[in-house]
This record gives structure tokens, C-alpha cells and sequence, in this order.
């Protein structure tokens, strides 16, 4: 199952989260500071490390964790565990971060975020924020036996395939593939045009080109539509009308509204299938999709930032941020040298 390239043991990452309370459903480890990239994030010794923690009672655990971390939370401490909780689920994309963290002698930053409205997101994409993280290789620490949870992680990785495939030609690479699924919950992130190294998503997929093939492996072997050259690295899938509608009815809900409220013109209120019939007849659907993609990441990406300077304070946010301006400049000056 391609759950099972994602479960990975640390001892390190084990040490660190013995510093927070025991009732998490999913922890796992993403980054820089976890994988090797190329560019501005190249140092892995010194890079933050970023963690999520997944909780099926937020108010019961930012409660714990209050009193064992009260200095990890910015000035929102002082209204309790449940006003935490109602900015986490109900602002941005539901995730609550504390960030410049030091733990166990390293520098770190982790995320909370609820079971339910985690798996909700790795089904239906509504903001493609954590679940997108989830789509490029993960360190996962811990999980516990949540039957639903192990199969929303699962069939988002197949989501992501699907997508990549509608925005690919007929015949590509492996590194081709990686870099379009790596890509998707950037896709109209408002980051990407201010803050971020333009050349990110290539930094993650080029050195880790065998993690993506660990984690996307048995999904593309498996899958009907595509002829996998393992060998040469190279794939093949059906681009006839047919072919696409088929990816496309497959597509997570909220990616499928969105493509039907770009193409819908105003007064025809066409169901979603007829919608997506006549994507898949569109030399475009690539670009449609693309745009479907663009219209959940970047409202979600702007949200979040935004939340960010009340659960970071005001402080950790402008260091968090000139730490951002500072990679873009780098890979910036990198490209131009």
C-alpha cells in the first residue's frame, strides 16, 4: 500500500515529541530540515525542523499542552485552550502553528491541526494546505490505527496522480511527473510570487527523486491508465476525451466545483459531470484544471499567512517572514550569477 512509504522511524523526531502530549492520531515531519534539497534550503544541519500533529480533540490537547509549553503560544494563551481551537478550526486552512520553537536543542515548528478536518482535506481538497504537504515525501512519526485516516492519506496520493496526469502530454518522465504533483499546492499561492524561492518545487523533487518514486511506485504500477517504463523512468497515459473524463470524475470534490464554476457561464447552471464532459473534449484541460487548482490553494495561502501573525505573534511572523524575502534572494541571485 502507498501508505507504507510514508511511515518512517526516527529517534530524534521521537525525542521531540516526547515534549508534547501523547494524543496525537498522526505526527509526522516534512521540510528541508527532513529531506535533502538543492538551493536556499540546502542546509539540512541548520534548517528548522517542521512538524504537524494531528488531534482528534484539539481543546483537550491544547490544554495539555498549555501547561507543559505555555511559552510556545503567542498572546491567544491568555484566552484558553478553546478560543485556540475555534482560530484553528475555523480560520484559514485548520491548522494552529507555533514556530521558532526550541525543542530538544533544535529550532522547530509545528502545526495543529484536527483528525476530522484533516481527512476531510486529504478527501476533498477544500484547501490543499496540509493535504499537499502529505503529497511530497513525509517523515511520520507516529499514527495510530484510524482506519479512515490511513485511507484519506491513501487516496490522496492517488488524487494527486490523477491531477498531475490531466496537466501532463502523453508521454513524459518520472521527474516530470514528481514535479507536477510536488507543485499542486502551490499552484496560485500567493507565496510563490512574494516570499518563496521561485525554484522550490524543483529543489524538493531533483534530490529525491527515489523518496517520490517510494511513495508513488505501487499507485502507478496499479493504475490502469498509464504504462509505467520502470525502467527508463518514462510513462504513458490516454489523453482521448474518453481517458480524461475518466480522471476527471475521479478528481476530489472541491477541485471539481471550482472547474465547474470557471466554466460554467453565468445562467446555464450545468450540473458538474456535463461540466467536466466537455473539459475533457478541451485542448485546454490541462490549463483548466491548473486554475481549479489556483482557486483553492490561493484564498487558503492568504488566509493562513494572515492567521499566522496571531498565532505566531507579531514578532516570530516578521522573522519568519525575512527569513522567506532572504531564500527568495538567494535562489534570485543564484539564477542570475
Amino acid at each position: 500500500m502507498a501508505l507504507q512509504a510514508l511511515q518512517s522511524s526516527g529517534v530524534a523526531f521521537r525525542r521531540i515529541l516526547s515534549h508534547f502530549p501523547e494524543e496525537l492520531s498522526l505526527a509526522f515531519a516534512y521540510g528541508s530540515g527532513v529531506y535533502r534539497q538543492v538551493g536556499p534550503s540546502a542546509d539540512q544541519k541548520n534548517a528548522m525542523l517542521d512538524f504537524v500533529f494531528t488531534v482528534d480533540d484539539p481543546v483537550a490537547w491544547h490544554s495539555k499542552n498549555l501547561k507543559k509549553n505555555w511559552n510556545h503560544y503567542s498572546f491567544l494563551k491568555v484566552l484558553g485552550p478553546k478560543i485556540i481551537t475555534t482560530v484553528q478550526n475555523d480560520y484559514g486552512a485548520g491548522v494552529y502553528y507555533n514556530p521558532f520553537i526550541m525543542c530538544d536543542g533544535r529550532l522547530i515548528k509545528y502545526g495543529v491541526i484536527s483528525t476530522n478536518i484533516l481527512i476531510d482535506d486529504l478527501l476533498n481538497w477544500n484547501n490543499l494546505y496540509i493535504a499537499g504537504r502529505l503529497q511530497k515525501p513525509v517523515k511520520i512519526i507516529a499514527m495510530n490505527e484510524n482506519i479512515a485516516l490511513r485511507s484519506a492519506l491513501d487516496k490522496n496520493l492517488r488524487s494527486a496522480v490523477t491531477t498531475a496526469f490531466l496537466m501532463l502530454p502523453e508521454s513524459f518522465s518520472e521527474e516530470d511527473l514528481f514535479i507536477e504533483i510536488a507543485g499542486l499546492s502551490y499552484s496560485g499561492d500567493f507565496r510563490m510570487v512574494f516570499g518563496e524561492d521561485k525554484t522550490k518545487v524543483l529543489n524538493i523533487v531533483k534530490p529525491n527523486i527515489a523518496h517520490f518514486r517510494e511513495l508513488y511506485g505501487n499507485i502507478l504500477q496499479d493504475n490502469p491508465q498509464v504504462v509505467y517504463k520502470i525502467q527508463q523512468g518514462r510513462l504513458e497515459i490516454d489523453k482521448s476525451p474518453e481517458g480524461q473524463f475518466t480522471q476527471l470524475m475521479t478528481l476530489p470534490k472541491t477541485l471539481q466545483r471550482q472547474i465547474n464554476h470557471i466554466m460554467d457561464p453565468p445562467g446555464k447552471n450545468r450540473d458538474v459531470e456535463e461540466t467536466l464532459l466537455q473539459v475533457a473534449h478541451d485542448p485546454d484541460c490541462g490549463e483548466v484544471v491548473r486554475l481549479g487548482l489556483s482557486a483553492i490553494v490561493r484564498p487558503s495561502s492568504m488566509k493562513q499567512s494572515t492567521k499566522g501573525i496571531f498565532t505566531a505573534g507579531m514578532k516570530k511572523s516578521v522573522v519568519y517572514s525575512s527569513l522567506k524575502l532572504h531564500k527568495m534572494w538567494k535562489g534570485w541571485l543564484r539564477k542570475t550569477s
